[in-house]
């Protein structure tokens, strides 16, 4: 489903809501498209990806810090994943996220999060100002340690791993 393109008139103040009408039944990715000049928005249907083992990857000059169409390094880090369903970038040494979502792991009781991530979620940053995550230096060597591994999105909210696996 595919809005037309709309052109933007300057000077105009754009009310999101309004703009924003999904199908009434279903769950849909809202992918909201736009340059200088004119936006566009799209629906897909959402159906969640399970996540129960990551594939530790390297990637140091790697940087995402907007949510943008332009996802090639992504794609190749998740190419990188062999049987795994996703990968956890590790970035100078610091865990990170992995290509969909924020991680965290439970250390001592308490919920952790890397606190060098790619994209800055906003599942993410909400649970940190209701105290409900820590911003931490991770590392991969950290992981052991871990009682329990979560992912987030603002699509799935906060989700365990069960049994999870990072290789």
């Amino acid at each position: 489903m595919e809005h037309a393109l709309e052109t933007l008139e300057a000077g105009n103040i754009y009310s999101l809501q309004s703009l924003i009408s999904p199908p009434e039944k279903g769950t849909f990715r809202c992918r909201f498209l736009y340059d200088r000049d004119r936006f566009q928005i799209e629906y897909h249907p959402y159906t969640p990806k399970a996540i129960r083992s990551l594939k530790a990857v390297h990637s140091n000059d790697l940087s995402y810090p907007l949510k943008s169409t332009e996802r090639q390094e992504l794609d190749a880090l998740f190419a990188r994943r062999g049987q795994c369903d996703d990968v956890l970038i590790i970035r100078n040494g610091f865990l990170s996220d992995t290509t969909i979502a924020n991680i965290a792991l439970k250390i001592k009781g308490i919920w952790l999060t890397p606190n060098t991530p790619l994209l800055p979620g906003t599942t993410r940053e909400r649970l940190i100002r209701e105290n409900a995550l820590i911003s931490a230096p991770l590392r991969l060597e950290d992981i052991p340690q871990a009682e329990s591994i979560a992912v987030m999105n603002a699509m799935i909210g906060f989700v365990e791993i069960e049994n999870g696996i990072i290789v």
